[in-house]
């Protein structure tokens, strides 16, 4: 029993330490600045790699990307192009609250994807639909998008299912 409560002790302090350096208003001084509005407006490029919960990588991507920003709306579409030939597009609306918070949605994204920026990163959170074994499962997952340079952008992302890690999402963009 003793045992048990030093475990929940354990893995509370864990999840507690590791949401302290996931404050994205940690990054408010860091620069360049962030502005997804300005980055993702025109054309944009990026590569990437899907992994499983092992570390393998699974999936191999390209992404062709074209954004409108008009009105505080971001519109982007998203042309993705995988190593086994598969293409999918995904259209993304992202509304501007102010200069910090958004929402998005996206046709596979369930319910509204809330975002932050701030400094030179941003991080978003939401559920989306993908396809597993000829059917779909809803995953949640919790984007975290850091500017290099004014035209470089590094996005890590965790899959998670039941709370437990099951992908991470590695992409590397480039403002054209």
């Amino acid at each position: 029993m003793k045992f048990c409560k030093i475990l929940i002790i354990f893995f509370t302090s864990m999840s507690l330490f590791s949401c302290a350096f996931k404050n994205i208003e940690s990054y408010s001084e860091q620069l360049p600045k962030l502005d997804i509005s300005k980055y993702f407006s025109g054309n944009t490029e990026a590569y990437g790699m899907l992994q499983d919960r092992s570390g393998k990588v699974t999936r191999r991507f390209t992404v062709k990307m074209f954004g409108v920003y008009k009105d505080n709306v971001l519109t982007l579409n998203e042309v993705f192009t995988f190593d086994d030939g598969e293409k999918q597009n995904r259209d993304w609306v992202v509304t501007f609250k102010d200069g910090n918070n958004f929402t998005a949605k996206a046709g596979d994204v369930i319910g509204i994807a809330s975002g932050k920026q701030f400094g030179n990163a941003v991080s978003m959170s939401y559920v989306l639909r993908i396809p597993y074994n000829g059917s779909t499962i809803d995953v949640s997952v919790d984007d975290w998008m850091y500017l290099i340079d004014e035209k470089s952008l590094i996005n890590v992302s965790k899959i998670n299912k039941f709370g437990f890690n099951v992908a991470k999402l590695t992409i590397g963009f480039r403002k054209l």
